[in-house]
């Protein structure tokens, strides 16, 4: 009779975690897709969730608002930077984010934007390089390259740099109409970085905080 009852009651648990999940789910108008809700990343160790803003009201941050910068230097970048570097959009990002998270640390996701930028909001689970320390054209010294080239997963011999077990890195700054990260990438080519190990998110933060998603300080 225990027995019975324990079953009983564990059956019933079960039950009312899944309706407790779906009604969860079901209270989500705003999805990143039909069927995901949100995305579940690490940043800077602690678990963070990455989903969309549900005020259906909310306008998009006024950093962001702005339609018309001065051209040079913000102008409107290429879809494809060339070189063999692919361009992401939000759901690469977020996927690969996950994966970065679950522990595939053959991944890394940076935003190339200057600190100051950093400090208003990023992507859950990127780190900060600058992409003037992956630039010699933009300031950075042997060392401060040397630092970032190791911070990606190459390594250096005697013969240069092996790029072998390098990063695939995904890399991103304010939008299409910034120049940081497809500086810092252009940096990392002359340095001899695998192109096919280069993923540039065009649409960077511009379109991260228009569609909502989630940003960490």
């Amino acid at each position: 009779m225990k027995i019975k009852k324990l079953i009983t009651s564990t059956a019933l648990m079960a039950c009312l975690s899944f309706t407790a999940a779906t009604a969860s789910a079901a209270d989500v108008a705003v999805k990143i897709t039909p069927d995901m809700t949100h995305a579940m990343v690490m940043h800077h160790d602690k678990h963070t969730q990455i989903m969309r803003n549900q005020d259906q009201k909310n306008k998009v941050n006024p950093a962001f608002a702005k339609t018309s910068r001065k051209c040079p230097p913000f102008c409107i970048k290429p879809m494809e930077l060339g070189h063999g570097v692919e361009t992401l959009g939000e759901l690469e990002v977020i996927d690969y984010a996950v994966k970065m998270s679950q522990g595939d640390d053959s991944i890394i996701l940076v935003d190339n934007r200057t600190p100051d930028w950093v400090a208003r909001g990023t992507i859950p689970g990127a780190i900060n390089i600058p992409f003037t320390k992956m630039s010699r054209a933009k300031g950075a010294d042997a060392l401060t390259i040397a630092e970032t080239l190791e911070t990606l997963g190459a390594k250096e011999t005697g013969n240069g740099w092996d790029f072998s077990n390098a990063k695939t890195a995904v890399f991103f700054c304010n939008g299409m109409w910034c120049g940081q990260s497809p500086a810092g990438i252009s940096g990392l080519l002359a340095e001899g970085y695998p192109g096919d190990k280069i993923k540039w998110y065009r649409g960077g933060m511009q379109s991260w905080e228009i569609l909502g998603l989630s940003t960490v300080k």
